[in-house]
């Protein structure tokens, strides 16, 4: 275990020098490959520091004849349970895609996330179940300083343990890897306050275990339910993360005859097996053949550059005539004056005798609620026709689907 100021606490040298080894083109953590080496390697490093801290545990427990030492010990062959489950959940997802599933088994890392986060929660349930016991009835704690001294190395250990995974799971954006942190962290937390009540209880005579033991229980259960969440977000359908549809607007904007975009959503089938559909914007006057090979250029680049399998549409629009032209400036500006969080895409207009059809999409945040949905067309519909009798709305409500948006 080695502390260095300018990489972080516990265990930074140690985790690249074993990634360095055992990890076969490190670097290249988009590739399934090596996200599956990387799988490997966090799940028998749990395994064998839960199989170490289980086998000092029994030797001493036995020597000593404590029970609670011999159950602490069983306790660390069951959190070995983690290690097995995320080595499951690695090799499952990296399995080829086949006819029953095409877009392949990369959700089965956020299933294995989501048992490990269970397992949490139920570490959780037990430290405040036993907690609340001891608050009832307390118990005198018997000092005794081999004890202390195993479970301070048994907080040494599953310090590093938790700083390796996670930072291994930041590396490669592994959800099963930061709850096998998470898992970690709780039982250094609840060992830590163990150790802290059996040298409160020795200096001042006061029973404090239980009230502590309550406070991590707490804390424990808040970390398990939001690894549970944040796991569980991908398989119902998550928004786009900005940075995420910044980079993949930017890039199929910079083609030539690409005028704008929207609607972009992208559909997570695993860290590793993306997505995503978009409407692009083309001039309505643009050669269908020479618009479509830009299309069919945009979609091999991107699943080249970015690794998703992006699908376009075009929207053809209008470029050149001044009338549309303006008319959209207008209705733009009367949007952004209503709400300056509104936006409008897919505009038409459509002349008529006595009538002008205005046609466009406009997008409004998912916190608005009917009435305000109601209110903000009511606004637009009114302000458009003081500008010109004539104006017709059709407007067709949408949400986006950019995360915060």
């Amino acid at each position: 275990i080695v502390y260095n100021s300018k990489k972080g606490l516990y265990g930074e040298n140690m985790t690249d020098f074993l990634v360095k080894i055992f990890v076969k083109d490190y670097e290249k953590t988009e590739q399934a490959r090596v996200r599956t080496s990387y799988g490997i390697l966090s799940s028998v490093v749990g395994v064998i520091c839960n199989v170490i801290l289980f086998a000092i545990k029994v030797s001493i427990g036995l020597v000593i004849h404590s029970i609670s030492v011999m159950a602490d010990a069983f306790n660390n062959l069951s959190d070995a349970s983690s290690g097995i489950i995320s080595f499951i959940g690695v090799k499952l997802a990296n399995k080829p895609a086949d006819k029953e599933h095409p877009f392949g088994h990369g959700r089965f890392e956020y299933l294995s996330a989501f048992v490990v986060a269970f397992l949490v929660l139920q570490v959780g349930f037990s430290c405040f179940k036993n907690s609340v016991s001891k608050i009832i009835e307390p118990k005198p704690t018997e000092f005794n300083i081999i004890m202390v001294g195993i479970l301070s190395i048994s907080v040494l250990l599953k310090l590093w343990l938790g700083v390796f995974n996670r930072k291994l799971g930041n590396r490669i954006r592994s959800s099963v890897m930061k709850a096998t942190a998470a898992d970690a962290f709780g039982d250094v937390l609840i060992t830590v306050v163990t150790i802290l009540a059996i040298i409160v209880e020795k200096l001042t005579g006061l029973k404090v275990d239980g009230y502590m033991g309550l406070v991590v229980s707490l804390f424990v259960l808040y970390n398990g339910f939001n690894i549970a969440k944040e796991t569980i977000e991908p398989l119902i359908g998550e928004a786009v993360e900005p940075e995420i549809y910044e980079k993949i607007t930017t890039m199929v904007e910079s083609y030539e005859g690409i005028v704008g975009s929207h609607d972009l959503i992208v559909h997570n089938y695993g860290p590793t097996h993306t997505m995503a559909s978009i409407h692009a914007e083309v001039p309505n006057d643009i050669n269908i053949e020479a618009a479509h090979e830009t299309i069919d250029k945009i979609e091999r680049d991107a699943l080249k550059a970015l690794d998703v399998f992006l699908v376009i549409h075009m929207d053809p629009i209008e470029i050149n005539d001044t009338k549309v032209l303006s008319a959209k400036r207008m209705i733009t500006d009367i949007v952004k004056k209503c709400d300056e969080n509104a936006s409008i895409h897919d505009f038409r207009m459509v002349n008529g005798e006595n009538q002008i059809n205005l046609i466009f999409d406009l997008v409004v945040a998912y916190s608005y609620s009917e009435d305000e949905k109601a209110g903000l067309i009511k606004n637009v519909v009114e302000l458009v026709a003081k500008t010109d009798k004539r104006y017709q709305c059709v407007i067709t409500l949408e949400h986006s689907y950019i995360r915060n948006h």
